[in-house]
């Protein structure tokens, strides 16, 4: 139960809880009470009360950046590094995407290419990579390089190719999902080269493709802007080359398979 105030304890903590609101220690006003009751029930000092009050508001404006980099990075599903199936992502090294989880390659500007066939994990673990990076307060941004080359054409149409540019020059990790998966307009190879260029050396990109790079000349419809990128990307690199079944594939199969048990009470596998 709490001890009633006098009235020069109250009239002190009031003004306790407006010099917070002030300052705009929102949190840390909000559980005051609590943080004094827990300090008599405890018997804590002024200092660890003081504490445990700004750790409470610290922990707060952490989880707020957090939410904004995560609404800023717009990631596409929830994907996360723990979530992704290991043992069913044929050449993937669980160790190597434990030290890429630890976003030191952001340090040197390092990229990260994850090439192999559809379904085999590479947007998960793209955009369980710029989750990492988001929670360990890297700015981010996850796009598709169709959706890439299709804001950079309408910003050379609006004259705003200065502004685009220098927005995707921003973050620390950009993400180019789907690279090679919807055929892209002529420009597109211009705008995703000067979009790498100027990053180059700068700040580190996550690239998925379904087409391996010997393909991307094909791709691009441009051999020089090709090579010319790839040279950028592949000098400081980690290259990923995933195979496999596809896990939608796999998932299928799966649910279709226990439905049959569920119905039928067999176990034979469906073909």
């Amino acid at each position: 139960m709490t001890t009633p105030m006098t009235v020069s304890a109250a009239s002190t903590y009031q003004q306790l809880r407006t010099h917070l609101a002030t300052l705009k220690l929102t949190t840390a006003a909000e559980q005051l009470p609590a943080v004094l009751d827990a300090a008599t029930a405890e018997g804590l000092s002024l200092t660890a009360a003081l504490e445990r009050l700004l750790a409470l508001e610290v922990e707060a404006t952490e989880a707020r950046r957090l939410a904004g980099r995560l609404r800023f990075a717009s990631l596409p599903s929830p994907a996360t590094i723990e979530g992704f199936d290991f043992d069913a992502a044929a050449g993937v090294d669980p160790a190597l995407i434990g030290e890429l989880a630890t976003c030191r390659y952001l340090d040197s500007a390092t990229n990260v290419l994850l090439i192999g066939p559809p379904g085999t994990g590479k947007t998960h673990l793209a955009v369980g990579l710029a989750r990492k990076a988001a929670e360990a307060g890297y700015r981010t941004y996850f796009t598709t390089a169709a959706d890439l080359a299709a804001r950079c054409h309408r910003a050379a149409i609006e004259g705003r190719w200065a502004y685009t540019m220098r927005f995707f020059a921003g973050p620390t990790l950009l993400v180019i999902d789907e690279l090679g998966y919807l055929p892209l307009p002529a420009e597109a190879a211009s705008a995703l080269f000067q979009v790498i260029a100027q990053r180059y050396t700068k700040t580190s990109i996550i690239l998925t493709t379904n087409r391996g790079v010997a393909s991307w000349g094909e791709i691009l419809g441009d051999t020089t802007v090709a090579a010319a990128m790839l040279d950028r990307l592949l000098h400081r690199s980690v290259v990923l080359n995933l195979d496999g079944d596809s896990y939608r594939l796999r998932d299928h199969h799966a649910r279709t398979d226990t439905l049959r048990r569920a119905t039928t009470g067999t176990r034979r596998p469906l073909t």
